[in-house]
């Protein structure tokens, strides 16, 4: 599988995450198979929440008997220097590691919250002391309604490494300022900053009963699935893209990745009209 710089953490990483979030709702012979399909495919890094179900359960195991094969980037929602540090001690534990390669302010959604986390007594302080003392070693922000919080996040702040964020088909089907994600690449490819794309395979909100473990009804053709992984890769910054949240999605998107070409400009455009064809929705704003 291909492998990119993950910017200034210089981690040269696959083009493919694990996604803790799948791993977090099946019971642990389901995380197994899905864990020994992402390793049989070569991939190297894992993105893993405490709000993720199970998983960080599931994947103990794995990451005790297998730490130095994987870039392990763990979240936290929160936004206060001592519930920060309180979290990032829990997930050490629950994983079975003494650090992290990654650690990230999760799902930042408003400038009230990213205040709170840069301000007096913020989890960044937390996340400063942490990687002094060699708990974590690089720092990351993650947003899913807003990304012009990133975009602000990266004008306050030097100490910010990597940024995860929806990079998808939708958002040039129904463009809006919330889901620009070119903006923030553009920064992160002047900053050095790596990045994470999400929902690359979203379709739109459920409008009926969700047969799928995601929050979006994902695409799950093949050749859908392939255009909507390859455009995602094929935008200029984005370092890799994260397994979406139902290990029954992940052998698809694995067949799309192993395959994968870099789309020129007039090959997105005809993809972009395609995904309209098919009903494709950004799922912000809603």
């Amino acid at each position: 599988m291909e492998t990119r710089i993950f910017g200034r953490t210089q981690a040269r990483i696959t083009f493919i995450t694990m996604g803790g979030c799948g791993l977090g709702y099946v019971d642990q012979k389901e995380a197994d198979k899905a864990v020994k399909l992402a390793m049989e495919h070569g991939i190297n890094i894992i993105d893993v929440a405490p709000t993720y179900g199970n998983a960080e359960i599931r994947l103990n195991p794995w990451i005790e008997k297998y730490r130095n094969k994987f870039f392990l980037s763990e979240k936290t929602l929160k936004r206060k220097k001592s519930a920060a540090l309180r979290q990032l001690s829990k997930s050490l534990e629950k994983l079975g590691t003494s650090y992290f390669d990654l650690y990230q302010f999760h799902a930042v959604s408003s400038m009230d919250e990213l205040n709170q986390i840069l301000g007096e007594n913020g989890a960044m302080e937390a996340f400063k002391e942490a990687k002094e003392t060699g708990l974590i070693k690089n720092i990351g922000i993650t947003a899913h309604e807003d990304v012009g919080v990133l975009q602000k996040a990266l004008e306050l702040s030097d100490d910010i490494d990597t940024v995860l964020l929806p990079v998808y088909l939708a958002a040039d089907v129904q463009p809006s300022p919330v889901n620009d994600f070119r903006k923030v690449l553009e920064i992160a490819r002047e900053k050095n900053i790596g990045v994470t794309a999400i929902k690359a395979i979203s379709k739109s909100r459920w409008t009926g009963e969700a047969y799928y473990n995601t929050w979006y009804e994902p695409l799950d053709n093949q050749e859908l699935i392939d255009q909507a992984v390859w455009y995602t890769l094929s935008q200029e910054g984005v370092t890799t893209y994260s397994l979406p949240c139902d290990v029954k999605l992940w052998p698809l998107v694995l067949n799309a990745a192993m395959r994968y070409k870099k789309l020129n400009d007039k090959e997105q455009e005809e993809i972009v009209r395609i995904a309209k064809e098919n009903k494709v929705k950004p799922l912000f704003p809603e």
